[in-house]
């Protein structure tokens, strides 16, 4: 009679927890603390962030054979003229940019991330009842989703977690646009999956994101990326600026690594 009765208030523990994570919104049953503002910690790939690589440099990427010949036809002045400078800007490039970005959430079910560098605003949508509609954008459109379980929820009904982040994003319905300054492409087919996290370390907040470029079009396999930023105290560094690509700097470095 005792076993039965556990039985049944670990059973009823357990729905209860289900039943108020259901009625939770996705902000208030945030796994994380994902908002504030953010600098991104440039410790690797410098010369593909921080300045634009010469033309035909592709390294790392795993470029088929149409996308490479669509970056060794890259042309800067072309871009500019169609008034296409935000291509580098768009959703599977936008995070390994050096711009400073600005999370909040937009109501109860939209996560607002926007950066200051090319003043983009991207909308990771919990609502799964919402779908793309209009045209193909930079940004596209992202639905988004907690995953791991609600606290409260016991070890049996729980739904193991992804170690890659609390939160994943997937974005589709994009903008062909520019995995790096340098012409490095992704096609409107191009969809892009993304985990974040924080994490804690001697009194300062960390957001990791791993990224993943998945294209047909231009990609032989997903394109990996791991970055990094730091919690800023405020937004007193915030420093809005439009998309724009320098002039790549002078080939030094050998361009495709063969």
């Amino acid at each position: 009679m005792k076993n039965r009765l556990f039985l049944c208030v670990l059973i009823l523990t357990g729905l209860g927890a289900d039943a108020l994570a259901q009625q939770r919104s996705p902000r208030e049953g945030a796994q994380v603390d994902l908002t504030g503002n953010w600098v991104p910690l440039i410790t690797e790939d410098w010369r593909w962030r921080m300045v634009t690589p010469p033309k035909g440099n592709y390294a790392s990427v795993p470029l088929n054979d149409a996308g490479k010949k669509v970056t060794e036809a890259w042309d800067l002045a072309k871009d500019e003229t169609a008034g296409e400078q935000c291509k580098p800007y768009g959703a599977a490039g936008i995070m390994r940019m050096p711009v400073r970005v600005r999370i909040s959430w937009a109501d109860d079910n939209t996560l607002k991330v926007e950066t200051d560098g090319g003043q983009q605003t991207r909308l990771f949508n919990f609502d799964k009842t919402k779908q793309a509609t209009g045209p193909r954008a930079w940004q596209g459109f992202s639905s988004a989703e907690w995953t791991r379980p609600p606290a409260g929820r016991g070890r049996g009904g729980a739904v193991p977690p992804t170690p890659m982040g609390a939160l994943k994003v997937v974005t589709r319905n994009l903008r062909a646009g520019y995995l790096r300054k340098n012409g490095v492409p992704y096609s409107d087919n191009a969809i892009v999956t993304e985990y974040y996290d924080r994490v804690s370390a001697f009194g300062i907040d960390y957001l990791n994101i791993t990224t993943i470029v998945e294209d047909p079009t231009y990609l032989t396999q997903p394109f990996i990326t791991s970055t990094e930023f730091k919690r800023e105290a405020d937004g007193s560094k915030w420093s809005l600026s439009p998309c724009k690509t320098e002039p790549p700097i002078a080939s030094k470095w050998p361009l495709d690594g063969r």
